[in-house]
């Protein structure tokens, strides 16, 4: 399988954007190399990337990516370097790590994802345990995975201001795989222990247009560092607070800012020749899932919202209700797998890259959010083209490996511009930038 297929009516203008930041890449990578000096990384994350052509941006920044489980294991050992980087950062002695997950057992999918991150920690040669919040969870429990693999989950308790497990194994940095949606428990304020990612990024004070104001500030620098338009990388945004969606309360705020948003992409459309028709995304400004989210291309289509729609947009995970939503200004997406649409979504630990895959939705279009159900999962690395089509698996596993640094970066092919390969390094830069947007955000938002 190849990489996704790119609409030929914008291919010309992807290919001229990939060449300005691969005959760069000497330099981006200098810059990169400054930037993670002066700021730390999150200790993990995962970028929604959306390609239209003449423009490609991330949509969203996740602190606690919860699809490890669907990075192609073959790449283990390299995520398994970045994890020993990320756990000797915080924790310089630690030989240990309690993984603190999300309490919904049943999702057995989720629970595979713990089990993939669980396991490229233990190959980084950390002991791991997993310590839930899930008040069911009242002793030693074994789960089964939707890959039949098992994992146990142990109550988290608390002694003073250290949490363990029963049999006292409490190591210094605890791994939260929980994006804190209902609220930062009691059991984890006022710890000694290293928690990573900060509570304050969680969902309980994390802001999405926080998040996309600190982006602003990256993507200004890259920008200016190429020469090139920022918007090309930055898609516009909004706040929008006062809302209640079952009371129809802020409709008319909403209704405008859609307003404003439109009109401000149609100029930019206007200037570059693009005749595609605008449209914006709303959605909450905490939270994800893909829940509270819509694509919308009138002011009209936010007023009068059906009840279905409202209920849709009232509330997200763990019932809380939308108060404050970012308006976003859409981005198509014309890449396509097997005639599906697709937009890629990128793993990271530390300051490198470790995979991805595709995100392939059948059932959605171009300007819809494909992070809902019936969405499929394609492995970045398995998409990579290889020569010689007599390879067996392993060989190609190989060469798959062989395209990507010890420092987690996408290799590129100088001597073949349009080498598929290339697109992988733009992705990886693209999500480097959302990224450094992360460390920037979560220094400016700590309490």
């Amino acid at each position: 399988m190849s990489l996704p297929v790119m609409s030929s009516a914008y291919l010309a203008q992807l290919q001229e954007f990939e060449r300005k930041i691969l005959s760069n890449q000497t330099k981006i990578e200098a810059w990169f190399r400054q930037q993670w000096a002066q700021h730390k990384p999150p200790f993990y994350g995962s970028v929604d990337i959306r390609n239209a052509g003449y423009k490609m941006a991330s949509i969203d920044m996740n602190l606690f990516p919860g699809g490890f489980n669907n990075l192609n294991p073959n790449f283990i050992q390299l995520a398994a370097h970045a994890a020993q980087d990320a756990v000797e950062r915080s924790c310089p002695q630690a030989r240990s790590v309690l993984i603190v997950p999300e309490n919904h057992t049943r999702n057995t999918f989720y629970l595979q994802n713990v089990y993939a991150l669980a396991n490229i920690l233990r190959s980084a040669g950390f002991e791991v345990r997993l310590g839930s919040l899930n008040p069911e969870i009242t002793e030693a429990t074994e789960f089964e995975t939707a890959l039949g693999d098992k994992i146990l989950l142990e109550p988290l308790l608390r002694t003073r201001e250290r949490v363990h497990l029963a049999d006292g194994f409490s190591p210094c940095l605890v791994l939260l795989n929980n994006d804190l949606s209902a609220g930062v428990p009691e059991i984890l304020q006022g710890i000694v222990q290293t928690v990573l990612p900060p509570l304050h990024g969680g969902w309980t004070t994390r802001r999405k247009t926080a998040h996309f104001a600190a982006y602003d500030q990256v993507a200004a620098e890259f920008a200016e560092l190429l020469g090139i338009d920022v918007w090309h990388i930055n898609p516009y945004f909004e706040q929008i607070g006062g809302l209640d969606f079952q009371e129809r309360e802020g409709e008319d705020a909403l209704a405008a800012a859609v307003e404003r948003m439109l009109a401000k992409i149609q100029a930019k459309y206007d200037e570059k020749g693009i005749t595609d028709k605008p449209f914006v995304i709303v959605k909450a400004d905490a939270g994800t899932y893909g829940m509270g989210v819509m694509s919308v291309k009138s002011a009209d289509e936010v007023r009068g919202l059906n009840r279905k729609n409202r209920n849709k947009m009232a509330k997200i995970k763990e019932g809380l209700e939308v108060s404050e939503v970012i308006v976003q200004e859409g981005i198509y997406t014309y890449e396509t797998l097997d005639g599906a649409v697709s937009e890629p979504v990128v793993y990271m630990m530390d300051r490198f890259v470790i995979g991805g895959f595709f995100r392939v939705h059948e059932g959605r279009a171009n300007d819809e959010n494909l992070n809902a159900g019936g969405m499929v999962f394609v492995p970045l690395n398995q998409a990579i083209p290889v020569a010689g089509a007599e390879e067996g698996s392993e060989e190609r596993c190989k060469r798959v490996f062989a395209q990507w640094d010890s420092l987690g970066v996408p290799q590129t092919n100088s001597a073949n511009p349009d080498c598929e390969c290339n697109r992988l390094y733009v992705y990886g830069v693209m999500a480097r930038l959302s990224l450094l947007a992360a460390s920037l955000e979560l220094v400016q938002t700590a309490g």
